[in-house]
């Protein structure tokens, strides 16, 4: 089981602030630093000092790092041209050394585009489908080829198709509940199927969906990673997993319910019961990022203990 460190910078952090927590990401032995790709804060936090852009990010990371993989839950469409972001995370996949995924979907908080004046097109499915190809089509090319592609919303001609990553195929993330779409999208154009923020249960039945998709695309169903993404809130008593709950404005039963919160021995056996209908990577959401020591514990007495 891989664990990986997942934040959600919009909602109040440096740059700064983001580049210590994924050296000590490196540092505590975890697989990967994941970031959101937003640029307004959510709920009742000020967000202060203002939202920082995640290529930009990662892009820094690459060069601060040297272990951990980087990447996105998930690349906003709505932001970015295919053809532009295939450029952005090639390069920042050269600057890491070969160490990028790219987690990649439609868009969805509609106020941020308002703040910022970015279009919010009502097809953004549509979209994202011919985003996914155009954005593997080009890194797939072969050098001295050239890439064309011509869809209902975007057109490239003679493209030559680069620069091209360090990875000979960059991981590439589709996830969400959708019961049809998303599947057959995840089956087409995925390395790895993400459900973020559900149910065992849920995640169980999605999974299938995306298998029984994936074979019905021709591929087997372990061709794809199976991962979740989860709110986590551990403590070595109770006293500590409330002070945590409330530092991030959760309730301890809500988040026991709904993400991985407790002691380490209660988040170990529901990690368990993710790897039981398949998952074999979670995505820790990480909220309150000036706790270190958040971190260090989870190494030490949840990662120690999973297989």
């Amino acid at each position: 089981m891989d664990l990986r460190i997942f934040t959600e910078p919009q909602q109040g952090a440096t740059y700064d602030t983001l580049l210590t927590v994924a050296k000590a990401t490196e540092d505590l032995g975890f697989d990967a630093f994941f970031r959101s790709d937003h640029y307004l804060r959510m709920g009742t936090v000020d967000g202060l000092p203002g939202p920082t852009d995640a290529w930009i990010t990662l892009a820094g990371l690459a060069r601060e790092t040297k272990r951990i993989r980087l990447g996105t839950l998930m690349t906003a469409g709505t932001f970015r041209l295919p053809g532009v972001l295939a450029i952005q995370v090639a390069q920042v996949d050269q600057m890491s050394g070969g160490r990028v995924e790219l987690g990649l979907g439609a868009g969805w908080f509609e106020e941020e585009h308002k703040a910022y004046g970015i279009p919010f097109p009502k097809a953004k499915f549509a979209r994202l489908e011919e985003q996914l190809e155009i954005v593997t089509g080009l890194w797939a090319t072969a050098p001295g080829k050239t890439f064309d592609f011509h869809g209902a919303y975007y057109d490239l001609t003679d493209s030559p198709a680069l620069p091209k990553p360090a990875q000979q195929k960059i991981p590439v993330l589709v996830g969400g509940h959708g019961p049809t779409r998303t599947p057959r999208l995840a089956a087409k154009y995925a390395d790895e199927f993400n459900m973020p923020f559900a149910s065992v249960e849920d995640s169980e039945r999605q999974f299938g969906r995306v298998r029984a998709a994936a074979e019905e695309a021709g591929r087997k169903g372990d061709d794809l990673t199976y991962s979740n993404a989860l709110v986590v809130c551990v403590g070595r008593d109770d006293q500590e997993v409330a002070r945590r709950a409330a530092a991030i404005g959760r309730e301890v039963d809500e988040l026991k319910l709904n993400g991985l919160a407790g002691s380490p021995a209660e988040v170990v056996d529901k990690i368990g019961r993710y790897a039981e209908v398949g998952a074999s990577r979670v995505y820790l959401q990480v909220l309150d990022l000036d706790d270190l020591d958040h971190l260090e514990l989870i190494s030490s007495q949840v990662q120690s203990q999973l297989p």
